[in-house]
C-alpha cells in the first residue's frame, strides 16, 4: 500500500500541498484488507451472483450479440460483459466488480491524501464503498453501477490530479465510457467543461476534454443511427420523461394536441413514476407495439407537461429527493428489493419469460436464483451497517460539502437529483452518487491548495 500511494505521489507540483508518504498509511491498508475479506465472505455467502430482472439478462443478452440497444440501457456495460463472456461464468463477472468496488476506495484515499487531507480523513471518505451492504450487493450483481462508479471517481481522480491537456483528455474519455454505460452520464461532460473554464486552465485542456469525450459519444450515437433510424445514445429518454411527467401531468392545463392527448393520465395509479413504464394499464402502454417506438410522442408530451406545470414538475423532484433521508428505508418503487443489507435466504428467476432461459444456454449454464450458503450467511445477516449511514449521512455529506463546492461534490449532486428528473428515485439508481459525495464533503475540509 505504502509502495501504491508513494508512485502515486511522484510528482506534486510547486505549491501543492503534501504529506509523508508513509504516514497513515497502515491506516488504510487496514481497512481495504477488511473490505476485500468482507467481498470474499459476499462471494463466499452466496452460490451465485445476483441477476434482477429484467436488466441483469438485457445486459447479458446484449453482450452475446453486440449492438445498441433501443430500449434503455447503451451498450458500455454489455461490451464489459463481452470482454468476460469467453469464461462464461457470471460469478466471476462479480468478483471483478468487487475489485472494481477496492479500486474506488484506493482512488479515494489516495486523491484526499493527495489533497492534503489527515490519514483518518482520507480512510474516512472511503469507508462507505468499503462496508456499506449497497455497495457489496451492487458489485455482486449483474448490473453497471459498479463499473459507472470507478468510471466516475477516475474521471474525477484524473481531473483533480493535476490539470493538464493529457489528465483532461483522459477524463474526457471515461466520461464517455460512463455516458455509454449510462446515458445520464452524458450531461458531466459539459459540467466537467465548466470546472475547467472556472479554473481558467486555458483552451488546451477544455478542447482536449471536450474532443476525448465527445468523439466516442458521437461514433456510438452514428452506430446506434445505423440500427435505429436516429441519431441518440438510447431510444428510452423520451419514455423516461413521460413516466416522470405522469405524478404531476394536468391535460386540462396542458391543452395537449389530439395526437398527444392519448398519451394524458388515465386513471392507472402506481406507487413510483418509473411503474408507468410498465403499467400495462398505462396510456403509453395502450397504444400497442413496442413501448419505446412512441419515444418521440412521449417526449413531447413531457416536454408539454413541464412547460405547463414547471412549478409541478419541481416540486415532485423535490419529493422524491427527500425519499433516502428517512431513518428507515424506504421502498420506491415497492417491487425493488432492498439494497441496505445482505440477505439470508433463497430467491428464483422469473423463468416464464424466455429470456432467462436464453441467457443460461448461450453465457453461463449455471444461471440460477441467489442462494445463501451456510455457515457465511450468519456473517451476511449479522452485518452491522445501520441505514442512518446509508441514507441521512448521505445529506450530510451533500450539506457538508456545501462549505467549499468542488467538482466531486457537484457530480454527486447531479447524480442524485439528474436520475429523478429524468424519470423517478431508486436507492440503485443514487449509489453512484454516494462516492462523490464522499469526496465532496471531504474535499470541503481539505488544505486550501496555493495557486
Amino acid at each position: 500500500m505504502d509502495l501504491l500511494v508513494m508512485l502515486l505521489t511522484r510528482s506534486v507540483p510547486t505549491g501543492v500541498a503534501t504529506l509523508p508518504r508513509r504516514s497513515g498509511h497502515p491506516a488504510f491498508a487496514v481497512l481495504l484488507a477488511a473490505g476485500a475479506l468482507l467481498r470474499i465472505v459476499v462471494m463466499l455467502g452466496y452460490e451465485s451472483a445476483e441477476l434482477f430482472w429484467y436488466d441483469s439478462f438485457s445486459y447479458l443478452d446484449t453482450a452475446l450479440h453486440l449492438k445498441p440497444s433501443g430500449a434503455f440501457h447503451p451498450a458500455g456495460y454489455p461490451a464489459f460483459l463481452a470482454v468476460l463472456s469467453p469464461f462464461g461464468s457470471v460469478r466471476l463477472i462479480a468478483g471483478v466488480q468487487h475489485g472494481l468496488g477496492l479500486g474506488v476506495a484506493v482512488l479515494t484515499y489516495a486523491l484526499m491524501r493527495r489533497r492534503g487531507l489527515p490519514a483518518w480523513g482520507a480512510c474516512l471518505a472511503a469507508v462507505p464503498v468499503l462496508f456499506d451492504p449497497a455497495f457489496l450487493r451492487i458489485e455482486h450483481a449483474i448490473l453497471s453501477e459498479s463499473l459507472l462508479i470507478v468510471l466516475l471517481v477516475g474521471a474525477v481522480t484524473v481531473l483533480l490530479w493535476r490539470l493538464s491537456v493529457v489528465n483532461a483528455a483522459l477524463a474526457g474519455v471515461l466520461i464517455a465510457c460512463a455516458g455509454l454505460v449510462r446515458s445520464a452520464a452524458v450531461p458531466l461532460l459539459g459540467l466537467f467543461g465548466l470546472y475547467l473554464l472556472v479554473k481558467r486552465t486555458g483552451w488546451r485542456p477544455l478542447v482536449a476534454l471536450l474532443i476525448a469525450g465527445g468523439l466516442p459519444l458521437l461514433g456510438y450515437a452514428a452506430w446506434f443511427q445505423q440500427h435505429h433510424g436516429r441519431f441518440a445514445l438510447s431510444g428510452a429518454d423520451g419514455v423516461s420523461l413521460w413516466a416522470r411527467s405522469m405524478t404531476f401531468a394536468d391535460c386540462a392545463r396542458i391543452r395537449p394536441p389530439a395526437d398527444l392527448a392519448r398519451l394524458c393520465p388515465n386513471g392507472t395509479v402506481v406507487d413510483a413514476a418509473s411503474e408507468y413504464v410498465w403499467a400495462p394499464g398505462a396510456s403509453l402502454n395502450r397504444l400497442g407495439g413496442d413501448r419505446f417506438r412512441h419515444n418521440a410522442l412521449a417526449r413531447r408530451f413531457a416536454l408539454a407537461a413541464i412547460t405547463a406545470q414547471p412549478f409541478d414538475y419541481v416540486a415532485d423532484i423535490a419529493r422524491d429527493a427527500t425519499l433516502p433521508w428517512s431513518l428507515t428505508p424506504v421502498a420506491h418503487p415497492k417491487r425493488v428489493p432492498s439494497l441496505t443489507d445482505l440477505p439470508v435466504g433463497s430467491w428464483g428467476l422469473p423463468e416464464q419469460f424466455g429470456l432467462v432461459a436464453k441467457v443460461r444456454a448461450e453465457y453461463d449454464p449455471s444461471i440460477r436464483g441467489v442462494s445463501s450458503v451456510e455457515p457465511w450467511s450468519k456473517l451476511l445477516g449479522a452485518w452491522p451497517w445501520p441505514y442512518v449511514l446509508h441514507g441521512p449521512i448521505f445529506l450530510v455529506m451533500l450539506a457538508a460539502g456545501l462549505r467549499r463546492p468542488s467538482l466531486p461534490w457537484a457530480v454527486g449532486l447531479f447524480l442524485y437529483l439528474g436520475p429523478i428528473a429524468a424519470m423517478d428515485f431508486d436507492h440503485r439508481y443514487m449509489l453512484p452518487s454516494v462516492p462523490l459525495a464522499c469526496l465532496g464533503a471531504a474535499l470541503a475540509f481539505a488544505p486550501v491548495r496555493s495557486k
